[in-house]
Parts: C-alpha cells; structure tokens; sequence
C-alpha cells in the first residue's frame, strides 16, 4: 500500500530565536486536525561542532521522510561525549522539522512552508542561555560561529516562506493564524487549516455626505501611516461617464495593518515585522489572492486592498529590470498596498456618506462623520526649488533620437519623460494636496499614504477600472494643450487639439494598443472604442480622452488582465515593450518609480480602478526626516513631432502642480 506523502514544514533560525516553542504551539494547533510529528535537529547534533555534518544527514534522509518513511539515525550521548544509541523516526500527515539548518538550500525542495525566526544577537542570547542554562554558556561562540558558516553557504531566510521577527511579535503561532487567509489553497487544504476571514470592514453606518472632503480626511487620519483619499475634485465639470460620483477615504487604525509589497527579490504580504512570501512575480501572486468574492454585491466601491503599481513592474512583461532608487542606498518597492480597517465612501450624487469598518468604529469617529468639518484651514509650505534631470536642449536631442527609432521602423510612438526634483527640510504632503485639488481639479485626484511615501496627485487620466460585473474600462489620454488667456483663445486652442492631425494619430496609436491590450482576457467581440479623441478641459490644459470598454472573460482573470494591460500604453508608447526598452536607453535608465505606474483600489468583489500617475507629485521621507520631491514629466514623440513643441508641452504639464505649490520650472538652457 503506498503511503501517503506527508506535509513538511520546516522551522529555522538562528539559536534562541524562539524555534522550539513556536514548532510546539504549532504542532497544538494543527494536531487538532491531523497527525502532527516533530523532527528535532537538535537530535542529529554529534557534538558543539556538529552543525555541518548533521545537514548532510538530515539531507540525505529528507528523501525517504518525504515518501513517508521510517529513518533511523544515531543520536548523540552529551552526558559521555560519543555516539549515543541509534533512534528511528516515522513521519506523520505533518511533519514540523525543526532547527538551525531546517532550511538548508539542499532541502528547500523538499519543503512545503519553510518559515524563518530572526531577533537580535543580544535577545536570542538571552533567551537561549536562559532556556539551557551553564550546559550552554561556554560553548555559544563555538556554536554562533557555525551557524554563521551556515549563513555564508546557504540562504535559509531567503528560502523561507514566511519570516517573523520574534523580538517583536510575542505569538508568532497568532501571527501565522492571521495570515493563514493568504497561505496558498494547496497547503491550507493539505494542513486542515481553517481559512480566517479576510481582512475586510463588515461593520456599516451611514451619515449625510460632508462639505468638504479633504477636511474630514485629515482630521479622520492626521497621525496614521497608511490612508489613502481617492476623489474626483472636477464635481463641478460635465460628468458623462460618472467618474465624480464617489469619493472614498480609506485608512487603518492600526499602525501595522497587512500591506501587499512587491520588490525584486519577490513579492510579500507583511503584518508587523511578519513576512508571508506569495511568488516571485506580483501580477501572478495577485491572481492567487484576488479577488476574493467576485459574487459580492455593492451598490459602491469597497476597496480591499488601496495602493500602487509603479512602473518598473514592467519587467513582469518581459521588459528590462531596474531598481528604483530614490535616495543613496534606498530603493523603494515597485508594487505596495495596505489593507484598510475603515472606509468611508461618499457619494456626491445622493449625498450620502458609508462608514465600513471591521468592528464597531471608536466614539471619536463616528462623532466626527456625524459631526464633519465644514472647511479646511491651510497652512504655511515652503516653496521647494526644482531641478530638472534634462536640460531643454539635451531633452530635445533625445526626442531626435527617438525620432530616428521610429524613421528605423523600431517604434511608432515614444513617450519620453524628464523628471523634476527638489530636497525640502519642512514639507506637508498634505497641504500639498489639497493646494492642488483646488487649483487644478481633476477626476482621478489622490492622496496616498504609506509609511514614509506620501502621493499628492491630481491625475486626470483613467488607467484601467474593472466593475464588479466584469466591465473593463481604460481610458488614455493623448494630446494637451493650455488653457488661454480669454474665452476665444482657449477656444481656439481646443479647436486646434481636437482637429490638429498629430495629436489624433498620437491618440488613435494609443487606442489601438489599448484595445489589443484588453483583448487579451475579454469575452470575444466584447472590445469596443466609446469615446475616439474627445477634447476634456481642466483648469491648465485641454487634453484628448478616448475611451475603450470590454467584458473581462472570467472574473479569476482580473489580476492577470491588469498585468496585460501594464504599464500604462498612454506612458509607454508603441508598440509597447520596444518602445520601453528603446525608452531605458533615451533616460539613461532612470527609474521613473511611481511616476508612469498606478493608484487605486482592489476591491474584493473583484472590481478596481487606477489612475495614471501623472500630474502627480511624490513625497520620500528620507532617513534625516527631510522629504524628496519628484514631478515626472513627459509627453509623446511621433515622427512629426517639432522639439521645441515638445520642450514646451514638458513646462505646460508642469503648470498645475508647480503653481500650486509657488514654484517654478527650473531654468535650462534652450537649444537654438
């Protein structure tokens, strides 16, 4: 009869970083449903200098405990220093193998959650030598060194699917518990896990909508790290699409609610200092937890998950890989969302308000949704002085460049971008943004915190939204030009945009990747252009919209048809992935971070919408407490396009936020 192959899970660390108990309280609770057995390495040790020959035969055996059976080895009498009696070892349903090597790169194979502990020297030590006493003390040196000879050959953390700082989580067994929801279905179904709920707001109250948004945000939000206001601040403007109807305040209250963050090295779900390793590509570890429930229904936007997609995600489309550095050995991570405990949504339309939140709220917040601000006080910012990252003539040298890329037949459309930085000591993100939503409103306006990234945008350009009912949406923006100085010149000047042959064949490219970009996963026939080169207006500029709609194939196919449709074409150009490649080269593979990426929301119900992060300005809070401010910049170079045209479409797109915050372009010098 064959036996069945038992589950392995493997615990490792460092010494006294807490390996034992948690393998105990973890065999607890997962005997409560299946045969649970323990593997202690520690069995295997011949001595203080036994580490490294009791890897090779816990590797040589991990073969047979993994087709379920019996092993038998010597064991190790400390009492007489010499090779004890022999001892066999018969795994069960689950096998919990625990120690220091338990992760070992040879056994990672073998493995099917491998779980890492980690704290500082000084508490490990502490802890250890309090466990084991003076039977300890002399010989820890002698053992940390071999342990340190174990990190240099093998990456056991790296290995790892989980890693817990234990120094700063007390219950390691509670933290896996609540994390269990985005274990991976195979594993949970193997370990007889029950699936927690999700971390999603179920408590609901509603209130009469407030007169000014921006004010019950901050004063809802003022001291937490992670919110998030997405709104459209154009009420006031035509709305044929209904993209003002809805403003919706997302935020924690706990300083460390689950966030969702992709880097180079993988891609994570944190809680505290715990880190649950999904996959290695984002877009797919998406799909594995996402949506949730497409069959919820709601009569508004219920974001699950509030974030980012910056745009060096593109190397999840077969692009070029670059870090995004954003100061002298920071980088930042190319994808990151955080889960909310409390939603407040707002709609214009019924001038109602919704408070979601995951238990009944505090006194303090329903008092003041009850109780709104009327208006918001403005405070003192000072004024930061940009530098540009392209002088106007070496910007213009590179639109030749990628002029002579499309006379080569290598692209049709360039979208080259420049970027705007400027160092502050004392800066309000916030002020910021609500200097911007009134000077330059705009459907997609956000206000994004995280940590110590903070996003003040006023984007007017629909990345891609996807309703709950599987309608796709995206809706590129191509072509811009400034408002005049009286009513018939600005007339004129959107006469021009909506007529002029360059800015159309610029838009009408951009719909064409579009539309094979959402053919990818919608129902056939589905995919249809609403809206061709329509003129909108804003407070700066004119710009030309267009809008393309399908029906996504199967709602389980939501996170892989926002990768196909990734990075933004109307940021890219076409077609998309050589013109990226050709666009690393004319920027000197400077990473545009979240600048050509997006913001928006996952909602569990499987519905989401992002914007184009343009128009937008980033706000780093380096390790000095002084803030890094970044405006990217750009526009798109067709093989007609005049540079100095160009150069000044750049200082145009600048105007909004610039002016908002009383600055100025930076000076460059202007090509002859």
């Amino acid at each position: 009869m064959e036996t069945a192959r038992p589950t392995l899970i493997a615990i490792d660390g460092r010494s006294g970083s807490g390996k034992s108990t948690f393998a105990t309280s973890l065999a607890q609770h997962l005997a409560e449903s299946s045969p649970v057995a323990i593997l202690r390495l520690e069995d295997l040790y011949h001595g203080w200098h036994g580490l490294a020959d009791a890897q090779l035969l816990y590797t040589e055996f991990l073969p047979a405990l993994i087709a379920g059976q019996t092993v038998a080895y010597p064991t190790w009498d400390w009492a007489a220093d010499a090779v004890g009696a022999e001892r066999s070892f018969t795994p069960t349903n689950i096998l919990i193998i625990e120690g220091v090597g338990a992760l070992n790169d040879q056994a990672r194979e073998y493995i099917d959650f491998g779980i890492w502990l980690e704290a500082p020297e000084d508490f490990r030590r502490e802890r250890a030598l309090a466990r084991d006493g003076q039977t300890y003390r002399p010989f820890w040196s002698t053992w940390a060194e071999q342990e340190q000879a174990y990190l240099q050959s093998n990456t056991p953390a790296s290995n790892a699917d989980l890693q817990v700082n234990t120094s700063e989580i007390s219950d390691p067994l509670l933290t896996l518990r609540t994390l269990g929801h985005f274990l991976p279905q195979k594993l949970t179904e193997r370990l007889g896990w029950e699936e927690t709920a999700p971390h999603r707001p179920v408590w609901r109250q509603s209130y009469q909508a407030p007169m000014d948004v921006a004010a019950l945000f901050e004063q809802l939000t003022k001291h937490l790290p992670h919110a998030a206001l997405l709104e459209s601040t154009s009420q006031h403007l035509d709305d044929p699409l209904g993209r003002n109807r809805f403003s919706i305040l997302a935020f924690s209250t706990e300083s460390h609610p689950p966030t969702l963050t992709a880097t180079q090295s993988g891609t994570f779900i944190a809680l505290g200092s715990a880190r649950l390793r999904l996959g290695q590509n984002f877009f797919d570890s998406l799909g594995a937890l996402w949506p949730t429930n497409h069959q919820l229904l709601s009569a508004y936007p219920l974001p699950l998950w509030v974030g980012y997609l910056g745009y060096e995600l593109k190397r999840e489309v077969r692009a070029s890989n670059i870090s995004a550095v954003i100061a002298a050995g920071t980088t930042r991570a190319d994808a990151q969302f955080f889960a909310p405990d409390t939603i407040v949504v707002v709609d214009h339309q019924l001038n109602q308000m919704h408070l979601h939140s995951i238990n009944n709220p505090a006194a303090p917040i329903s008092i003041l949704l009850g109780n709104p601000p009327e208006d918001r006080e403005s405070s003192m910012l000072p004024v930061p002085t940009f530098t540009c990252a392209d002088s106007a003539e070496g910007y213009q040298q590179k639109i030749l460049r990628a002029q002579h890329e499309i006379y080569e037949g290598n692209t049709y459309e360039v979208c080259l971008t420049t970027e705007l930085t400027a160092k502050v000591n004392d800066f309000d993100p916030f002020e910021a943004y609500c200097r911007m939503r009134l000077s330059s409103p705009a459907p997609f306006a956000h206000y994004l915190r995280i940590a110590d990234l903070e996003v003040a945008s006023m984007s007017p350009e629909r990345f891609l939204a996807l309703s709950q009912d599987a309608q796709l949406r995206a809706e590129p923006i191509k072509g811009t030009r400034k408002r005049g100085m009286d009513e018939d010149s600005d007339l004129a000047l959107k006469h021009d945009l909506a007529t002029h042959p360059k800015d159309r064949a610029e838009n009408i490219m951009i719909v064409d990747l579009l539309r094979n970009d959402l053919s990818h996963f919608a129902v056939p026939g589905s995919v249809r252009v609403t809206r061709l080169c329509s003129v909108e207006s804003y407070a700066t500029v004119h710009q030309m919209v267009s809008t393309i709609d399908a029906t996504l194939r199967d709602p389980q196919l939501a996170a892989a048809a926002l990768r196909e449709a990734f990075p933004p074409g109307s940021m890219t150009g076409a077609p998309k992935l050589s013109t990226m490649n050709i666009l690393d080269e004319l920027e000197e593979h400077r990473a545009r971070g979240l600048y050509s990426g997006a913001v928006g929301y996952l909602g569990a119900d499987g519905a989401a919408d992002f914007s184009v992060v343009i128009r937008t300005l980033v706000c780093d809070r380096l390790e000095d407490q002084s803030w890094r401010l970044s405006l990217g910049l750009g526009g798109a170079i067709t093989a007609d396009s005049d540079p100095q045209d160009e150069w000044d479409e750049v200082i145009t797109k600048s105007r909004g936020v610039l002016q908002s915050l009383g600055a100025s372009f930076p000076h460059t010098t202007t090509a002859v």
